[in-house]
This record gives C-alpha cells, sequence and structure tokens, in this order.
C-alpha cells in the first residue's frame, strides 16, 4: 500500500541488536493450556467514570475482549529467496519499512531449497462468547496454525472462518472456546475530528499495551483498495497493533487499527466500525463477503468537472463509464452523470461511492441521486452482486490544463481495427490521439494513444467531427473530452 504499511510483526529477525524483541515477540508458553476450560466473564456494560481524572475503570472493562493473535507459516526459502534474493530474506517483499514482516527466523538463513518457519503476531477484538475472533486479513493470510491467547493467558488453536482482503478483515473461530467476554461495537460515522480513543494491542509483543489520542482525521485516503475510507489517530499503533480495537470513551470499539505511516511519527489508520461490521457479519453467516454492484467507472469531481456538469460544489463522483447490461445501464444511469446521493446518504467526497455501493445487499432498491444536465433527477437502483473480477472503480486522476494557446495542440487519426485492438477499444467510436503539440491546451491533458469519444457531451467519430465539434470555441473556453486511456474510461477538462 502506498506510503503505508500494514502493522505485522516477523518475530524472527536476523539481527543481533533486535534479539530483545524477538524473544518478547515469540515469548515462551509454557504455561499456556490449551482448550482449557472457558472463563466466566460477563458482557460488558456501561462504565461510569472521569475520563479527565483516569481511564483505568475504562481499560479494565474493555481489555478483556482484546486478544492476541500468533500465527506460524512455512516459507519455501528457493521460491522466497528467487523472487528478490537477499533483499527480500531481510526485509519483505516490499523492501525496508514497506511490508509485512522482517525476516523469516531467527539465526543463520537456510539455504536455497530449504524450509523455513516464519513467525508473526497480530491483535485481534472478540465479538461472540464462543470464540469469534476479529482481526486483520494480512495477520492471518497464509498462516499454517494460528493460536490466540485470550486475556486469562489461555490458549486457543484458531481456524479461519473467512477473510476478505478487500477491507483486510478476517473472521476466526476458537477451538472449544464459549463463555469469553465481548466487544461492543459503536458508531464510526458518530465519530469527531478530536474525539479522544484508545488503542489496545500486542505491539512488539508487548500483551494488552493500551495508549490514547485523539482522532486526527476520517474518510483518510492512503491508496489502500476500493473501500479506503481510514480513520486516522494519533494514538500509538506499531507492528502487533493489526487487527486490535480502537475505543472510543464509552468503550465501544469504532475502529479496527491496521496500518502506520512508516515515515510518521503519530499516524495510524484503522478500518472504520462501520465498514468492518457489515463485512463480519457477512463472513459470519457465509464465510465471505457479499457485495453490491452497480457496474460503473467514475472519478472525483474537481471544479473544473462541476462546472462542466452543472453542479453547484465538488461533493460527488462523475460517471465515466457504465459498463453494459449491468444494473446502471438497466436502471437507466449514463455516462455524465453525477452521482450526489445513495441511499438517502449524500457523497462528500468519490471515495465514499464504492464503500455505500458495496454495503446494500443484492437485489435491494437503492434510490441514487445524480445530476444531469444541470438537474437532479432520482434513479432506483436494483443493486447486483460483486463478482471476481468486477468492479465499481475510480478512474485515473488527471489534472485539468490552461493556456493561452488558442488552438488544441491536437492531431488524431480514426480509429481501425488494428489501432482498436492494439489500445483496448473494441467497440469504441471515437478518434485516436496521435500528436500533441507541447505547451497546448491539449497536453495538459491528452497524451498519444488516448482515445477520445467526446467534446464537450456530444460524440466523435472521425477526425472531421473533432474539428468541427471545436472549430467555434474561443480563448477562454473550458474543453470537455470523454477519454479511453488504458482501458479506463474519465472526463478531462481543458482551457483554450
Amino acid at each position: 500500500m502506498s506510503r503505508t504499511q500494514r502493522t505485522k510483526w516477523g518475530t524472527g529477525l536476523g539481527l543481533a541488536t533486535l534479539a530483545l524483541i524477538a524473544v518478547v515477540a515469540c515469548g515462551a508458553t509454557a504455561a499456556k493450556k490449551e482448550g482449557a476450560s472457558p472463563g466466566t466473564a460477563t458482557p460488558m456494560a456501561p462504565v461510569a467514570y472521569d475520563p479527565n481524572v483516569s481511564l483505568a475503570p475504562l481499560i479494565e472493562k474493555v481489555s478483556p475482549a482484546v486478544v492476541n493473535v500468533r500465527t506460524t507459516s512455512e516459507v519455501d526459502m528457493r521460491d522466497f529467496m528467487g523472487r528478490g534474493g537477499i533483499f527480500e530474506w531481510f526485509f519483505g517483499p516490499r523492501g525496508p519499512g514497506m511490508g509485512p514482516g522482517m525476516g523469516p527466523g531467527i539465526g543463520p538463513g537456510p539455504g536455497p531449497g530449504e524450509r523455513q518457519v516464519q513467525r508473526s503476531l497480530g491483535s485481534g477484538i472478540l465479538v461472540d462468547k464462543d470464540g469469534l475472533v476479529v482481526t486483520n486479513h494480512h495477520v492471518v493470510k497464509g498462516a499454517d496454525d494460528i493460536e490466540v491467547q485470550v486475556s486469562d493467558d489461555r490458549v486457543f488453536k484458531a481456524q479461519v472462518v473467512g477473510s476478505d482482503e478487500r477491507t483486510d478483515v478476517a473472521l476466526l473461530k476458537l477451538e472449544k472456546a464459549s463463555g469469553l467476554p465481548v466487544a461492543v461495537f459503536g458508531d464510526s460515522e458518530g465519530l469527531r475530528v478530536g474525539d479522544r480513543v484508545v488503542a489496545i494491542g500486542n505491539p512488539f509483543g508487548l500483551d494488552h499495551t493500551v495508549t490514547e489520542g485523539i482522532v486526527s482525521a476520517k474518510e483518510r485516503v492512503i491508496g489502500a483498495g476500493p473501500y479506503d475510507e481510514f480513520i486516522q489517530t494519533d494514538a500509538s499503533i506499531n507492528p502487533g497493533n493489526s487487527g486490535g480495537p480502537l475505543f472510543n470513551l464509552k468503550g465501544e470499539v469504532v475502529g479496527i487499527n491496521t496500518a502506520i505511516a512508516p515515515q510518521g511519527q503519530g499516524i495510524g489508520f484503522a478500518i472504520p466500525s462501520n465498514l468492518a461490521r457489515s463485512v463480519i457479519d457477512s463472513l459470519r453467516d457465509g464465510g465471505r463477503v457479499v457485495r453490491g454492484w452497480l457496474g460503473i467507472a467514475f472519478q472525483p469531481l474537481d471544479e473544473d468537472l462541476a462546472k462542466a456538469f452543472g453542479t453547484k460544489d465538488t461533493h460527488g463522483a462523475v460517471v465515466a463509464n457504465v459498463t453494459p447490461g449491468s444494473p446502471a445501464e438497466k436502471a437507466g444511469l449514463k455516462g455524465g452523470d453525477v452521482i450526489v446521493e445513495v441511499g438517502g446518504k449524500a457523497l462528500k467526497d468519490a471515495s465514499q461511492l464504492p464503500s455505500l455501493v458495496a454495503s446494500r445487499k443484492p437485489g435491494e432498491v437503492v434510490p441514487v441521486v445524480v445530476v444531469r444536465d444541470g438537474k437532479r433527477r432520482t434513479i432506483d437502483v436494483t443493486v447486483g452482486e460483486l463478482q471476481e473480477g468486477e468492479k465499481d472503480g475510480r478512474a485515473p486522476v488527471v489534472g485539468r490544463g490552461s493556456d493561452k494557446d488558442t488552438g488544441l495542440g491536437l492531431t488524431v487519426a480514426p480509429l481501425d481495427e488494428t489501432s482498436r485492438k492494439r489500445l483496448g477499444a473494441d467497440g469504441v467510436d471515437g478518434v485516436v490521439v496521435t500528436d500533441v503539440r507541447p505547451g497546448s491546451p491539449a497536453s495538459r491533458v491528452l497524451t498519444r494513444g488516448d482515445v477520445v469519444a467526446e467534446v464537450n457531451r456530444e460524440k466523435v467519430t472521425t477526425p472531421a467531427d473533432l474539428q468541427a465539434k471545436t472549430k467555434g470555441l474561443k480563448a477562454g473556453d473550458d474543453v470537455l473530452f470523454l477519454v479511453l486511456r488504458d482501458g479506463s474510461w474519465l472526463y478531462l477538462v481543458t482551457r483554450l
């Protein structure tokens, strides 16, 4: 993930200076009682306390529902070394400070062809008294063996009920467990920037470490995937905190800690509880996540696009393309529609759209409010089910252009079957950009190989069409292009 790292920690460092951390992280468990009789903890109730005096009453109440997750997996060093050599052996597949794990084993490294055990640590949250635990997908990914240690030091074997890479949420089931304490999930939507929060987890193997801070930001986009709307917090989060809870001062889980910014101090990220809760329910019911699907490509609404499409502000998402036969097409959504509301929830930012759609059940009829030709209208869409390989995807983000040159500075050619095949434009009508004059308005947004399908919302099928539709433009006019680039549709605005 871009500029962030998942907070998973490999305990086997082949570096003497980190031996103490390695020992703590994989601490001896000679006293464990695997599968022992369950405890008698009761469900949590509201806690009366003064947070300005001490958070101790809160911590005492909620910490029993926090667990440590330990995983082991065998790594084929022949394959592992072959992929990236000694660099990956020490730093993991993404380089120093950028990937899960820091080296799979203690002591001398194995030779090519040998297998080595890799141990990792994470945290988790009990969500059912019979032993259902929520953690991060990246904590248990590829694990051959999973153990979960609860607050009274009992250790249980665990199996993965289901795991979702897109949201980084996994659900585990403890063997022979019952009567365990359970965390209460709260409403992450109600969080405000500046609200105090508490993180509890297993950083560097330091059991049930508590840190406190505030919500630094909401709906933070960090490049982690389509459901990218993290809670940012300055409550200290470190490797080993992955999968642990972020509590509000009511003792409710409002986030699942999942990532840190390696270049920053006190910058951590958590999955919002409202997003996690729907994923947990789906994994519990069927072992997989069922998501709603519209069948569109979209892009953020900036000031120039807002002006071009007749919207009052930049709160919304521009539909760049509609998949043939999709729920969106059947309902009547079109390219150029600006989605401003889904199911009664207004969009502040385009990044909210995938989560709003994915949380809907297939077959559910959802009102989608769009701006079309400057007018608001509501379109009822029967949501489909997102299948593997399908997506409601964000189009590439490209800046706008502005130049004093009164010409476009653009050379185009007709699309033929050869160029359609080469550009992935089968069935597309338009012209292909063959040259762009440096410093021209077109150079600010277009590049060779772009397929221009529309200019100012009018279709273009030949070079003569393009010339005719831009002939009357003058300096200061905005030009809106609909372009196919590298298989993705997007709208681009430049100024003459």
